[in-house]
């Protein structure tokens, strides 16, 4: 028997949001003889900051027989790491205007949670704005809080941003 080893491609990248894949399967050992051979179906996937295996399957061609082959599988390995430079994003405060007329004014909000890096969503959560007022004149609404960002699937990947903040202001104009 010829002896074959499968390997699968061993991979990485800076996080950027989007899958990390390979589908490169290496043949070694004896390798098989021309004309036979196999074809793969590689499944492994990593998205988030760590490591994991690049599984992946085989099937012999046509005319190609198990028993001349001893094949040995090995899976390779995809590493995400934590980006050099974070991704930065801002997150701004809701304004507004309104008329004096001696009740109590107010702004409240963000202008959005939502942010879209190279094709992946975001959303920042933990933030919050307010500012209240009742005699006429500008009232900073502050960005207040802790962010955390989370990718499409709901995972904490704040590590890999810097996320700043810009107030908005309420403005009560004099009558």
């Amino acid at each position: 028997k010829r002896d074959v080893t499968l390997t699968s491609a061993t991979d990485s990248k800076q996080y950027d949001g989007t899958p990390l894949t390979n589908d490169e399967v290496t043949v070694g050992g004896d390798g098989f003889i021309e004309g036979e051979g196999a074809t793969y179906t590689v499944t492994g996937s990593q998205t988030l900051v760590g490591s994991s295996e690049n599984y992946f399957t085989y099937t012999l061609n046509s005319g190609t027989k198990a028993d001349n082959y001893n094949i040995t599988q090995t899976n390779g390995t995809l590493t995400v790491t934590t980006r050099d430079a974070k991704y930065e994003i801002t997150v701004v405060a809701n304004s507004g205007n309104e008329k004096y007329d001696g009740s109590e004014k107010s702004v409240s909000g963000l202008v959005t949670d939502t942010f879209q890096v190279n094709g992946v969503n975001y959303k920042v959560e933990g933030l919050s704005a307010e500012a209240k007022g009742t005699d006429a004149g500008e009232y900073t609404a502050n960005v207040t809080g802790t962010p955390v960002v989370k990718d499409e699937q709901g995972n904490d990947v704040t590590e890999q941003f810097s996320v700043k903040t810009q107030a908005g202001k309420l403005t009560i104009a004099k009558r």
